[in-house]
């Protein structure tokens, strides 16, 4: 059972480095607004919704809890669930994935790729969509990677792909799903049947996951450049380069996008040409992705802090000293940020002011998806279910 783990203040200080920023203004938003999720998918890809921004308002969802259920993954699950359909759904580090009912955490179907799961699925039109990455430390004897689409319900699969070693979680859209792999490549490829739409070679390795926002792809590569691609035709809308190597998903909005760095920045371009608006410092990788809610950016680094930066500006709202290198997402629920440390703690704290709300001694990347009724946090091999109190 998950215990609570004393809980105290933890010191915030120590100056974060000084952030870079630009005094014009972003040029005007396309007409195209980020696509929020559908009705009765509460959180069906990785970032809550296309945009990327991890943010789920429901009221009264927030500590303290009770303990519904636990499920025990065997195996690290090092990205989170997503949420809808009746289900919850997680892949596993060893390459097994699960359809959770919500109520009990019972098994429903599971399915075995021979590959690493080192993504979230996503859900739509009645599907749920898989990437896998071959890969020698889950043993896997192939060496390519897979899209595979499956009935949500009975996790029949209905076609699959053959791709790049992927560790990019799919986004999908107006009948089409969209993934990256470690090839450079973006693809795009019809909901229903996996007809390929079109692809674009980026020119060096992807670990992001693609954003979907104003009818465009966002995504950065390993050789430090970011991309706006046509999400109908992959035509190279913008791309700019010179920054270090991406890992972390980007997130997009108010016409702008976010997104930490391995030269261990936190970047913030024009979503509409790629102008850079600003970038903050801090002391260690920034391999998270960013949360966005009410004009601030939640991120955290290897440095072991976290820090809210305000939207336009990116200077420091708050920040908070974890101990301990953090690497996974965070999620804002109801007004609260979750995020995990290397230490093995999640973290739920106020996310206007940074105030520590509860601390779990379990939990290592992302932390925490919902739906309306409950919170699942991410332990390092188990799903815990959360309920208010």
């Amino acid at each position: 059972m998950l215990v609570a783990a004393a809980c105290a203040l933890v010191s915030c200080g120590g100056a974060p480095r000084k952030s870079t920023s630009q005094t014009t203004a972003p040029p005007p938003l396309p007409a195209t607004q980020p696509i929020r999720p559908a009705a009765g998918l509460p959180w069906p890809t990785y970032g809550a919704d296309d945009a990327r921004l991890r943010v789920f308002q429901s009221p009264r969802l927030r500590p303290p809890f009770r303990l519904l259920w636990t499920f025990h993954g065997r195996a690290l699950l090092e990205f989170p669930p997503v949420v809808g359909y009746g289900g919850v759904f997680e892949e596993a580090f060893d390459g097994r994935l699960y359809a959770l009912d919500p109520a009990t955490g019972k098994v429903r179907w599971r399915y075995y790729s021979r590959r690493c799961g080192w993504s979230s699925p996503a859900l739509a039109d009645h599907l749920l969509f898989a990437t896998f990455i071959a890969h020698p430390s889950c043993s896997s004897p192939l060496r390519n990677g897979q899209l595979v689409a499956f009935s949500a319900a009975t996790g029949h699969v209905k076609w699959r792909r053959t791709i790049g070693p992927s560790e990019s979680s799919p986004v999908v859209s107006n009948g089409t799903v969209y993934v990256a792999d470690q090839g450079g490549r973006v693809y795009a490829f019809a909901v229903r049947t996996g007809r390929l739409r079109w692809s674009f070679d980026t020119g060096a390795p992807i670990k992001a996951s693609p954003t979907l926002a104003y009818g465009r792809i966002y995504i950065g590569n390993y050789a430090g450049q970011m991309f706006a691609l046509s999400a109908q035709t992959g035509r190279a809308v913008w791309r700019i380069g010179g920054f270090g190597d991406f890992y972390s998903t980007a997130s997009v909005s108010g016409g702008r996008v976010y997104v930490g760095s391995l030269d261990d920045r936190v970047y913030s371009f024009s979503a509409r040409n790629g102008d850079p608006l600003w970038s903050f410092m801090t002391r260690g990788y920034v391999y998270d992705s960013p949360a966005v809610w009410r004009g601030l950016v939640l991120i955290g680094s290897y440095d072991g802090y976290f820090y809210v930066l305000q939207a336009d500006s990116g200077s420091v709202r708050w920040r908070f000293n974890a101990h301990a290198a953090i690497s996974g997402a965070a999620s804002v629920v109801d007004g609260v940020v979750y995020f995990s440390s290397f230490a093995h703690r999640t973290y739920a704290l106020a996310g206007a002011s940074g105030r520590v709300v509860r601390v779990w001694p379990d939990g290592e990347y992302s932390a925490a998806v919902a739906d309306e009724e409950r919170l699942y946090l991410v332990g390092v091999g188990r799903i815990y279910a959360l309920a208010p109190r």
